[in-house]
Formats: structure tokens, sequence, C-alpha cells
């Protein structure tokens, strides 16, 4: 079984506008609400792909209602932490001549709901995957990944995560199955400017010498690189094709990765193609991405 935790869950008020004027009332031309927060993204593309999840977090009020709604609709199983008081975030998302976020900061979280997930967590046996993805809120403590990755070590559980800098390196002593930083975030990590394959795969290399087992390193559109814990690497275009919205493309990258790695019953080069392929549907659409539209992209990179 899959699962994913997301820490963070947002409501998201997604809008278009010809231009944005700061101070100004500004008139939209498009407008969409849409669950949102890394793992859920996750949750979503896998079952688009035919493979089923349980998204687990907190949610709280009557936005977290509303992801739990809209999570039924799209058949995505769910068992969140409901929390007593406040709501999930709103996070608002300008697109105009730039793109603007206003992101929300999320109810509380006590350490007794906080055990409750870990709980949940418990239940997980050999050969299940769990993504953790995204960041924290402020009511739970920095090392939290690293307190659920220390729980569950030696029992066989794949355990990928996508998160930014101290998250993620902090966790590395525990031997993530998958990590996915950005080529920016991998930079950022050790103090640098990667402007090379070279150069990426090298500290690449260095996340493995922490731990890490496979770094799946997305590059927008300069495409991405895996590095396996065999030694291999792979490096794919990005397929091309007119960015429309880049919200959750990472999220899908790993969701493909996933969906390939378990179709082709752990084939490296296929999941990492799966995952580029899934991340540019995502990029390219409106919405996340569909089986359809990520089979159409793979026929264009393999």
């Amino acid at each position: 079984m899959i699962y994913t935790v997301t820490f963070n869950p947002s409501l998201d008020y997604i809008v278009r506008l010809d231009s944005f004027t700061a101070g100004e009332i500004n008139r939209v031309n498009y407008e969409q609400v849409l669950g949102g927060g890394k793992g859920i993204n996750v949750s979503i593309v896998l079952g688009n792909l035919g493979h089923e999840s349980t998204a687990l977090g907190f949610t709280a009020g009557f936005t977290g209602e509303e992801i739990k709604r809209q999570l039924d609709g799209f058949g995505v199983k769910h068992d969140f932490v409901q929390l007593p008081e406040g709501f999930t975030r709103i996070n608002v998302k300008v697109k105009a001549d730039k793109e603007t976020e206003i992101n929300g900061q999320g109810p509380d979280i006590s350490e007794a709901k906080r055990e409750e997930l870990f709980e949940k967590l418990d239940k997980l046996s050999k050969g299940d995957t769990l993504v953790l993805a995204g960041s924290i809120p402020k009511t739970l403590p920095d090392d939290i990944y690293e307190k659920i990755m220390a729980r569950l070590e030696g029992r066989g559980i794949r355990i990928i995560v996508d998160a930014e800098k101290k998250l993620l390196l902090n966790v590395l002593k525990y031997h993530p199955f998958l990590i996915k930083p950005n080529n920016h975030e991998l930079g950022d990590m050790f103090g640098v400017k990667l402007t090379t394959d070279e150069e990426i795969i090298t500290y690449a290399k260095k996340l493995q010498e922490k731990g890490a087992q496979n770094v799946l390193i997305s590059m927008a559109g300069d495409g991405a690189i895996l590095l396996t814990a065999d030694g291999k690497h792979y490096k794919s275009p990005a397929p091309k094709g007119k960015l429309i919205n880049s919200v959750g493309a990472g999220d899908s990258m790993v969701a493909g990765f996933i969906t390939g790695y378990i179709e082709s019953q752990g084939d490296f080069e296929t999941a990492f193609h799966m995952g580029v392929a899934t991340g540019s549907a995502s990029a390219f659409s409106e919405n996340l991405a569909t089986r359809p539209e990520v089979e159409a992209l793979l026929k264009t990179i393999i």
C-alpha cells in the first residue's frame, strides 16, 4: 500500500488576471479552488494513474472538510487526523504577468494529535511505500520527519522524501529510498550554484554519501537526472509543451516515479521516464496529470 503524509495541507484559491496592480481592485478572468499540499497532490496523481493510496496528515474546519470532499470525488482514500480548532490554511495563488502567492499559516497541532498520526503510521508494514512531502507548520517540531523515520526504521518500508534543505538533509542518516530535490535546492544545500549536469551529479552523489539511496533531481525545462543506489545515472530532457501551471509538477513526478517503479517491478529507468512524463503532463495542464496525458508524453522521451 502507498501512503502520503501532508503536514500542512491547504485549500488553494487559484486566480488568473491579465495584470495585477497592488493597492487597486483587480478583477479575475479565471478562478478555481483546489485541495492542495504536496502529499495530497501525490495521492491524486497516483489515483489518476490507476494506483490506490491513502492520504494522511492533519485537517481542520470547513476548509479541511472541503479537501476531504474533493479527495472523495477523486476516489482517493484518506485518514486524516481531525483537529478540534482552527481551519486548514487557505493559499491564494495569483497568476498574472508575475506569479504571486499568499500562503496561510495553518491550525495549531497539539502533541496528542501528533501522536495520533504516529499511531496511524505504526500500522504500515513491510513492502509499503510512504511519501513524506512538503513544509511543516510552525506548531510541529523541526525534527518531525526524523521522528517518523526513526520510528519506522528497519521495518522494510520504502520512504520517499520531498522536502527542502534541513528537513531533507536531517533524514539522510535513515537512508530514504528516494529523495527529490530540484537543482536549485540541491545547490542551496551545499551553498553553491550548479550550472552543468556534471556538477549536479557530483553534488547528488554527496547526498548518497550522506545516506540517500536514490536521488531524483528535477530541473524544470531542462529535464531531470536520476542517480540510483547501484551507481547508475540517467538523464532525460523535458518533453516539449507549453507551461500552463507549475504547481504540483514536482509532486506529479514523484507519483509517476512510484507508478513506473511498481508497474515495472523495480526498474529504475522505467520509473524515471514515467516520473518525467508525469511531472510534465501536470505542468502542461490546468489540472494534475491524467494517464492518457502521461502516456502521450512518455512516447516522446523513450
